[in-house]
């Protein structure tokens, strides 16, 4: 089993990787193959030693594959920016992942509304007695 603190630890680091990546990506990067990229989550292994980033696309598969590009290309420049504004002696191997979560649940969502609709009881109408 796995003492709570370090399983805490990981979870906080884990979180400031995502603020940071995010405001990295958002703002300091100036490659063009970046599109709109928001990121979702950042999991850290349990040795600490790499993470996997979700990152969200906005756009196409086409465009999320360029903007994936962008990020990699970009690597190393992320590691070295996480390891002197969070102070770590050393950044994870960084690993970015499509993550499409977002809008497969919108789409589960859409689809749950209209089968309500369709299955809506129908009021009968109010018969009069004479």
């Amino acid at each position: 089993m796995e003492k709570r603190g370090l399983q805490y630890h990981r979870g906080r680091l884990g979180e400031a990787l995502r603020e940071e990546i995010e405001t990295l990506v958002e703002g300091e990067l100036a490659d063009p193959r970046i599109g709109l990229v928001g990121v979702t989550a950042v999991l850290v292994a349990d040795d600490g030693r790499s993470a996997q980033v979700l990152v969200d696309v906005d756009g196409d598969d086409r465009e999320a594959e360029r903007s994936l590009e962008g990020l990699l290309a970009a690597k190393e420049y992320i590691r070295h920016e996480l390891v002197e504004r969070l102070r770590l002696r050393r950044a994870p191997e960084l690993y970015f992942r499509l993550d499409r979560s977002e809008r497969e649940k919108a789409r589960v969502e859409e689809l749950l509304a209209r089968a309500k609709k369709r299955t809506k009881p129908r009021a009968e109408p109010v018969k009069k007695k004479a």
